[in-house]
């Protein structure tokens, strides 16, 4: 898949159904992770919302080429699903304990050890975002940074909670019913590729609704479970000295809490892009956005793209002229022009 030359070859097909999967047997139960690319380089770690794990989370950052080759040069992938999210899985024992927040940020700890890993980069969205945030505060020496999409930091608002729990007892009651289905893609995209009764729904939503289908509902209702109880980090966010790139769609349920982060955050060493027109799956709605900023954020750890697409018109960087820091919000907001996105400048 990769190699440390400075180019690396990327076959699309492999990357939808590829890496060796591996079931890594920690104290809180067994934990599916998928591993993508070198293993010789870094490791970056992702997570997935609610609901999906990394085939529906993450394919459409790694269905854009210079996205892809960004990431596969410069990192070994471990995509880590919550228990019982991958594809095939079997539903965990009824009497099996639920897990809570703390418990799955524990867990990555576990995955980590098992794979020799010392230190590593995330990736996560939403409930994804949180647990690896979580972790982040926990571990603070295993994390170099955070790559986060539509993340959430606060204790459920009620009207969040309330939501969570008409979800949560359709999951035990009902199963994964259309009901549940249609909150579900509610959270993670926005109106315009949903459609309506005059306009169809977009290939990508269908794609997501039939990846549903396959979730064994009592897992996810478990994981439904540790996110409706899990607690407010929001304050500790200023101790977290990794840099920290958030993004978030402007359409989505998640837009606040994004805003809300980005303020408790270090100024210094985070910043915030909003995507236009997106709900808060920006890694499969608009991952194209995700590129830039990505370059300069990796950028200041040294990393770059092979200088085969350098010339591409959508990324005119050069890493001989970026320092070798992780560059202001105002700098990335004259350069994320192009890509109509938006930076919230926190001075």
């Amino acid at each position: 898949m990769g190699d440390s030359s400075d180019s690396v070859s990327v076959d699309m097909e492999s990357i939808s159904c590829g890496g060796k999967e591996y079931l890594v047997k920690t104290c809180y139960g067994v934990v599916s992770v998928t591993v993508v690319g070198d293993l010789d380089k870094p490791a970056l770690i992702t997570y997935p919302d609610l609901a999906l794990n990394h085939m529906f989370c993450f394919q459409g950052l790694m269905f854009c080429p210079e996205a892809c080759s960004l990431l596969l040069h410069n990192f070994c992938i471990y995509h880590i699903s919550p228990p019982g999210h991958e594809l095939g899985a079997a539903a965990i024992c009824p009497d099996d304990p639920v897990l809570s927040a703390d418990d799955l940020a524990d867990q990555i700890a576990e995955v980590l050890n098992y794979f020799g890993l010392s230190a590593v980069m995330c990736m996560g969205v939403t409930a994804g975002a949180y647990i690896l945030t979580l972790f982040a505060m926990k571990h603070r020496h295993r994390v170099h940074g955070l790559i986060l999409i539509s993340p959430i930091c606060t204790a459920p608002c009620w009207t969040e909670w309330l939501y969570n729990k008409v979800m949560s007892n359709l999951l035990y009651f009902y199963g994964m019913c259309g009901v549940v289905k249609e909150l579900l893609l509610k959270r993670y995209f926005s109106k315009e590729v949903r459609g309506c009764s005059q306009v169809p729904e977009s290939d990508l939503v269908q794609a997501c609704r039939r990846s549903l289908d396959e979730r064994q509902s009592s897992n996810v209702w478990r994981f439904l479970e540790a996110m409706n109880g899990r607690p407010d980090i929001s304050e500790g966010l200023r101790k977290l000295k990794c840099r920290s790139l958030i993004f978030v769609g402007d359409r989505s349920p998640f837009h606040s809490e994004a805003h809300h982060m980005t303020i408790k955050l270090d100024r210094r060493y985070s910043a915030l892009v909003e995507v236009q027109s997106c709900g808060s799956m920006v890694t499969e709605e608009q991952p194209d956005a995700m590129l830039i900023p990505m370059e300069y954020f990796l950028m200041g750890y040294g990393m770059y793209r092979p200088s085969h697409f350098s010339v591409s018109p959508r990324s005119p960087l050069s890493p001989s002229c970026i320092a070798p820091e992780l560059l202001s919000p105002e700098s990335m907001g004259l350069k994320l022009k192009p890509i109509k996105t938006r930076i919230s400048l926190q001075v």
